[in-house]
């Protein structure tokens, strides 16, 4: 994994994504030592952290844009 250890502050979200697809990949694999099991989880978890931040950024960004362009409407 190429940006493994890598600070996840400076992940993109597609970055993110890809890196956690990767993590989940070897695990699933299985055969790795428990030590490696153990940092790749919470490697996999700062991932899901970041790509959820872009999320909920990318959902308030469209939840703006709706709400200038109708402002008499309101986000669920």
């Amino acid at each position: 994994m190429g940006t493994e250890g890598t600070d996840t502050g400076s992940l993109g979200y597609e970055a993110a994504r890809d890196e956690l697809a990767e993590v989940v990949r070897r695990l699933e694999a299985g055969g790795l030592p428990l030590e490696e099991s153990l940092a790749l989880w919470e490697r996999g978890e700062q991932l899901a952290a970041v790509c959820e931040q872009h999320l909920a950024g990318a959902r308030e960004r469209i939840e703006a844009a709706i709400a200038s362009r109708d402002p008499g409407s309101s986000p669920e």
